[in-house]
């Protein structure tokens, strides 16, 4: 995730950042431009076509079609940040169980090992999350916790790891059954937020409403420059390119927040999240 200040306008506007949807947009502007100027060439210079011909009338239809494109981006782009947020908020319910369950744990009397083992289980669980929703191959670090086989849900053995410690404290006496039930609470939440950030990972925008908007913003902007022509001249060259970066950019933006969970520049901050949960459980548990 960039950090960034939001009052700083002339870095925004003068600066081409690696997020910036520009740069993967300048091939296909650059093609757009030339055929924009092939096409007015075509119309002015070569077939010389006079202002009543009904070509010039093909801007009408983009007079129409350009609130329906302009609802549909809408749409596309709060819906992507829709899912966005919700992953935003479940990385944050995340922290705060982790947190909650720390202190739970630490009011308790709990000998060195457990501590240890609470100390390094809870932060493990977080980074096995970040791990599976990037789809990345478990590899045991120095906080390994049990034995975790990469080839199953690796986030669901620490889960059950933790819970089977806890009730063993439970009929070890250590945990009474007040304690066992609010700290099943917390260890209850890391299997729904899990789920949750799955729901976002494994379904994505449908595949038929992705095709048509980008086929709609292709022939909508591939069409332009037959109306413009007559109005606009060799104009509609750089104006015809501006429309594509509009548009397309709105559609990138959306696709690359929409899974919020893996290293675009724009995504979700998830292993900051880890690593200060880490952090505040080792404060807290020593």
């Amino acid at each position: 995730m960039i950090d960034y200040n939001p009052k700083s306008w002339f870095t925004f506007i003068f600066r081409i950042h690696r997020a910036d949807t520009f740069r993967k947009l300048a091939p296909l502007m650059m093609a757009i431009m030339v055929y924009s100027a092939i096409i007015v060439y075509l119309e002015v210079n070569v077939f010389k076509l006079a202002e009543t011909s009904h070509v010039k009338n093909i801007s009408l239809v983009h007079t129409i079609l350009s609130f329906v494109i302009s609802m549909l981006l809408v749409f596309r782009t709060n819906t992507a940040y829709d899912r966005w947020w919700e992953g935003r908020r479940i990385l944050g319910s995340l922290t705060n169980t982790s947190r909650n369950l720390a202190i739970k744990l630490n009011a308790i009397k709990l000998n060195g090992q457990d501590r240890a083992f609470f100390a390094a289980g809870i932060p493990t669980y977080a980074n096995a999350l970040r791990m599976h929703l990037r789809e990345e191959r478990w590899i045991a670090n120095d906080d390994h916790i049990v034995q975790i086989d990469p080839d199953k849900h690796v986030p669901n053995q620490i889960a059950a790891a933790l819970t089977a410690r806890i009730y063993k404290l439970h009929r070890d006496g250590i945990i009474a059954r007040e304690e066992l039930l609010l700290i099943g609470v917390d260890i209850a939440s890391f299997t729904d937020i899990i789920g949750a950030c799955e729901r976002i990972k494994t379904t994505p925008i449908p595949f038929s409403y992705s095709v048509f908007i980008k086929k709609f913003i292709f022939f909508f902007v591939m069409t332009l420059p037959y109306g413009w022509s007559f109005s606009l001249g060799y104009l509609v060259v750089p104006l015809v390119a501006f429309v594509l970066y509009v548009l397309a950019s709105l559609e990138l933006i959306a696709e690359e927040i929409e899974d919020p969970f893996g290293y675009d520049a724009n995504d979700l901050p998830v292993d900051r999240i880890c690593t200060n949960i880490q952090k505040h459980v080792r404060e807290v548990l020593g």
